[in-house]
């Protein structure tokens, strides 16, 4: 399978990228000349590693038959002081909320979502380290 994304310069620093339709602008801080028109790129790294990870929990969690309220997914990542100021670490911090939440399922769901679904955790974990933490808010 063949995934293709397109960028255009639009000035400045600014680009429009093309991501199967859906459009996302790209810019840089305004000290390299950028003009806040849209995140930096290597943020996103990041939104696709909580997206990737999200969905496959979702998905997980709702095939085990566990209900939750909500799901909310926080990721760290540590970069290089040096150029290229790469990924070092990544932190995912996935806190859920609802009533009579099953830890056991959420860290099955985590585990299978980290060792064998998500493909950015996987494309990702051969050039930084990736860890994981579980918060669970149990409502009343």
């Amino acid at each position: 399978m063949k995934e293709t994304v397109k960028i255009t310069w639009l000035d400045g620093m600014s680009f429009e990228a093309d991501v199967a339709g859906y459009k996302i602008m790209l810019d840089a801080d305004p000290e390299f000349g950028g003009q806040k028109k849209g995140p930096k790129p290597k943020p996103l790294m990041l939104v696709a590693l909580a997206g990737c990870t999200g969905m496959d929990i979702v998905s997980l969690l709702k095939k085990m038959r566990m209900e939750f309220d909500s799901l909310h997914i926080t990721v760290d990542g540590i970069t290089a002081d040096e150029h290229p100021k790469k990924f070092l670490s990544a932190k995912i911090i996935y806190e859920l909320s609802g009533k009579n939440i099953d830890r056991s399922k959420v860290e099955k769901a985590v585990s299978l979502s980290q060792e064998k679904y998500c493909s950015v955790s996987a494309s990702l974990r051969g050039s930084m380290e990736l860890s994981h933490e579980i918060v669970i808010r149990e409502k009343a």
